[in-house]
Protein backbone atom coordinates (compact mmCIF):
# COMPACT_ATOMS: atom_id res chain seq x y z
CA UNK A 1 0.00 0.00 0.00
CA UNK A 2 1.47 3.46 -1.10
CA UNK A 3 1.39 5.88 1.78
CA UNK A 4 0.29 9.47 0.17
CA UNK A 5 0.62 12.58 2.69
CA UNK A 6 -0.50 16.23 1.29
CA UNK A 7 1.90 19.03 2.24
CA UNK A 8 0.77 22.55 2.45
CA UNK A 9 3.74 24.99 2.77
CA UNK A 10 3.89 28.75 2.21
CA UNK A 11 6.93 29.01 0.20
CA UNK A 12 8.17 27.02 -2.43
CA UNK A 13 11.55 26.16 -1.21
CA UNK A 14 10.57 23.69 1.22
CA UNK A 15 9.39 21.34 -1.45
CA UNK A 16 12.81 19.79 -2.27
CA UNK A 17 13.35 19.90 1.77
CA UNK A 18 10.67 17.35 2.11
CA UNK A 19 11.18 15.60 -1.05
CA UNK A 20 14.80 15.04 0.16
CA UNK A 21 13.75 13.83 3.82
CA UNK A 22 10.91 11.50 1.97
CA UNK A 23 13.84 9.99 -0.78
CA UNK A 24 16.03 9.30 2.60
CA UNK A 25 14.00 8.34 5.07
CA UNK A 26 10.35 7.38 3.52
CA UNK A 27 11.47 6.06 -0.10
CA UNK A 28 8.18 5.15 -1.54
CA UNK A 29 5.54 7.55 0.16
CA UNK A 30 3.43 9.70 -1.67
CA UNK A 31 4.09 13.81 -1.39
CA UNK A 32 1.68 15.97 -3.04
CA UNK A 33 2.34 19.59 -2.40
CA UNK A 34 0.52 22.93 -2.15
CA UNK A 35 2.30 26.23 -1.84
CA UNK A 36 0.66 29.47 -0.86
CA UNK A 37 2.91 31.87 0.05
CA UNK A 38 0.37 34.36 0.17
CA UNK A 39 -1.45 32.58 3.46
CA UNK A 40 1.92 33.57 5.31
CA UNK A 41 2.19 37.42 3.73
CA UNK A 42 -1.43 37.47 5.14
CA UNK A 43 -0.74 36.29 8.54
CA UNK A 44 1.95 38.99 8.88
CA UNK A 45 0.36 41.50 8.17
CA UNK A 46 -3.22 40.71 9.73
CA UNK A 47 -2.95 38.15 11.90
CA UNK A 48 -2.60 34.07 11.73
CA UNK A 49 -6.70 33.52 12.47
CA UNK A 50 -7.19 35.81 9.30
CA UNK A 51 -5.96 33.08 6.88
CA UNK A 52 -8.69 30.45 7.87
CA UNK A 53 -10.94 31.14 5.61
CA UNK A 54 -8.31 30.76 2.49
CA UNK A 55 -6.85 27.80 4.18
CA UNK A 56 -10.47 25.56 4.50
CA UNK A 57 -10.64 26.69 1.06
CA UNK A 58 -7.40 25.05 -0.19
CA UNK A 59 -7.69 21.93 1.92
CA UNK A 60 -11.72 21.45 1.57
CA UNK A 61 -11.76 17.93 -0.38
CA UNK A 62 -8.75 16.42 0.44
CA UNK A 63 -9.00 12.94 0.23
CA UNK A 64 -6.40 12.08 3.63
CA UNK A 65 -4.31 13.84 5.76
CA UNK A 66 -2.72 16.93 5.56
CA UNK A 67 0.65 18.24 6.79
CA UNK A 68 1.04 22.26 7.88
CA UNK A 69 4.89 23.03 7.32
CA UNK A 70 4.52 26.70 8.12
CA UNK A 71 4.44 27.44 11.90
CA UNK A 72 3.10 30.71 11.84
CA UNK A 73 -0.37 29.09 10.36
CA UNK A 74 -0.04 25.79 11.48
CA UNK A 75 -2.39 26.01 15.13
CA UNK A 76 -5.04 27.55 12.42
CA UNK A 77 -5.17 24.76 10.10
CA UNK A 78 -4.94 22.28 12.59
CA UNK A 79 -8.13 23.72 14.05
CA UNK A 80 -9.79 23.40 10.93
CA UNK A 81 -9.53 19.15 11.22
CA UNK A 82 -13.08 18.84 12.41
CA UNK A 83 -14.68 20.69 9.55
CA UNK A 84 -12.40 19.22 6.76
CA UNK A 85 -13.24 15.93 7.73
CA UNK A 86 -9.58 14.93 7.52
CA UNK A 87 -6.79 14.91 9.79
CA UNK A 88 -4.04 18.23 10.00
CA UNK A 89 -1.30 17.60 11.48
CA UNK A 90 1.79 20.70 12.39
CA UNK A 91 4.59 19.90 11.38
CA UNK A 92 6.50 21.56 14.50
CA UNK A 93 4.17 19.75 17.06
CA UNK A 94 6.99 16.58 17.18
CA UNK A 95 9.73 18.97 17.96
CA UNK A 96 8.00 20.96 20.77
CA UNK A 97 7.29 17.87 22.39
CA UNK A 98 11.00 16.64 22.24
CA UNK A 99 11.90 20.70 23.28
CA UNK A 100 9.14 19.74 26.30
CA UNK A 101 11.19 16.53 27.55
CA UNK A 102 14.52 18.19 26.67
CA UNK A 103 14.32 20.00 30.37
CA UNK A 104 12.24 23.09 31.88
CA UNK A 105 14.26 25.99 29.74
CA UNK A 106 12.97 25.96 26.14
CA UNK A 107 14.47 28.96 23.91
CA UNK A 108 12.43 29.79 20.69
CA UNK A 109 14.36 31.20 17.57
CA UNK A 110 12.28 32.84 15.14
CA UNK A 111 13.07 34.82 11.88
CA UNK A 112 9.67 36.09 11.48
CA UNK A 113 7.54 37.64 14.41
CA UNK A 114 4.43 35.94 13.35
CA UNK A 115 5.67 32.53 14.61
CA UNK A 116 6.67 33.26 17.74
CA UNK A 117 3.43 33.47 19.42
CA UNK A 118 2.00 30.12 17.98
CA UNK A 119 5.37 28.37 18.76
CA UNK A 120 5.23 29.36 22.15
CA UNK A 121 1.71 28.27 22.67
CA UNK A 122 2.45 25.05 21.20
CA UNK A 123 5.24 24.37 23.17
CA UNK A 124 2.87 25.40 26.46
CA UNK A 125 0.27 22.99 25.01
CA UNK A 126 2.83 20.16 24.56
CA UNK A 127 4.23 20.54 28.50
CA UNK A 128 0.33 20.33 29.56
CA UNK A 129 -0.30 17.31 27.80
CA UNK A 130 2.56 15.26 30.11
CA UNK A 131 2.05 17.77 33.06
CA UNK A 132 5.03 19.56 32.93
CA UNK A 133 6.08 22.72 33.52
CA UNK A 134 8.21 24.60 30.78
CA UNK A 135 9.75 28.33 30.78
CA UNK A 136 9.50 29.54 27.54
CA UNK A 137 11.77 32.52 26.20
CA UNK A 138 11.62 34.13 22.83
CA UNK A 139 14.04 35.26 20.62
CA UNK A 140 13.82 37.36 17.34
CA UNK A 141 16.65 37.06 14.61
CA UNK A 142 15.46 40.39 13.13
CA UNK A 143 18.20 40.56 10.07
CA UNK A 144 17.56 36.49 9.08
CA UNK A 145 14.04 37.25 7.15
CA UNK A 146 15.22 39.71 4.61
CA UNK A 147 18.20 37.34 3.36
CA UNK A 148 15.86 34.53 3.21
CA UNK A 149 13.99 36.66 0.89
CA UNK A 150 16.04 37.87 -1.11
CA UNK A 151 17.77 33.95 -1.69
CA UNK A 152 20.64 34.35 0.44
CA UNK A 153 20.32 31.02 2.15
CA UNK A 154 23.66 30.39 3.27
CA UNK A 155 22.84 34.08 5.13
CA UNK A 156 20.12 33.32 6.26
CA UNK A 157 21.36 30.29 8.20
CA UNK A 158 24.31 31.99 9.34
CA UNK A 159 22.33 34.41 11.44
CA UNK A 160 20.04 31.73 12.65
CA UNK A 161 23.04 29.68 13.68
CA UNK A 162 25.01 32.74 15.40
CA UNK A 163 21.73 33.20 17.45
CA UNK A 164 20.97 29.91 18.60
CA UNK A 165 25.53 29.83 19.88
CA UNK A 166 23.98 32.94 21.70
CA UNK A 167 21.70 31.26 24.12
CA UNK A 168 23.44 30.36 27.40
CA UNK A 169 20.10 29.58 29.48
CA UNK A 170 17.94 27.02 28.01
CA UNK A 171 17.81 23.09 27.97
CA UNK A 172 16.42 23.30 24.11
CA UNK A 173 16.30 25.64 21.22
CA UNK A 174 13.51 25.13 19.09
CA UNK A 175 14.05 26.83 15.47
CA UNK A 176 10.26 28.17 15.30
CA UNK A 177 10.41 27.58 11.21
CA UNK A 178 10.96 24.94 8.84
CA UNK A 179 12.93 27.53 6.87
CA UNK A 180 15.92 27.29 9.41
CA UNK A 181 16.68 23.81 9.74
CA UNK A 182 19.61 23.32 8.15
CA UNK A 183 20.98 26.02 10.55
CA UNK A 184 21.20 23.08 13.51
CA UNK A 185 24.06 21.59 11.54
CA UNK A 186 26.07 25.26 11.53
CA UNK A 187 25.80 25.74 15.61
CA UNK A 188 28.55 25.08 18.22
CA UNK A 189 26.47 25.34 21.13
CA UNK A 190 26.15 21.85 23.46
CA UNK A 191 22.68 22.85 23.93
CA UNK A 192 20.08 20.47 21.57
CA UNK A 193 19.04 22.99 18.76
CA UNK A 194 15.95 21.13 17.54
CA UNK A 195 14.10 21.35 13.69
CA UNK A 196 10.89 20.02 12.55
CA UNK A 197 10.89 18.78 8.97
CA UNK A 198 12.27 15.54 10.03
CA UNK A 199 10.51 14.46 12.77
CA UNK A 200 7.02 15.90 11.49
CA UNK A 201 7.74 14.55 8.03
CA UNK A 202 8.15 10.79 9.88
CA UNK A 203 5.19 11.74 12.54
CA UNK A 204 2.56 12.22 9.62
CA UNK A 205 3.62 9.86 7.66
CA UNK A 206 2.79 6.96 10.70
CA UNK A 207 0.09 8.68 11.47
CA UNK A 208 -1.04 8.17 8.07
CA UNK A 209 0.35 4.37 7.84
Amino acid sequence: MVTSLTLLHTSPVHVPVFDALRDRDHPGAVLRHLVAPELLDRARTEGPDSVAPAVRALLDGSSGPVLVTCSTIGGVAESLEPSLGVPVLRVDRPMAAEAVRAGPRVTVLATVESTLAPTVALVAEEADRVGRQVSVTTRLVADAWPRFEAGDTAGYLALVAEAADAVTDADAIVLAQASMADASSLTRTPIPVLASPAPGLTAALQAVG
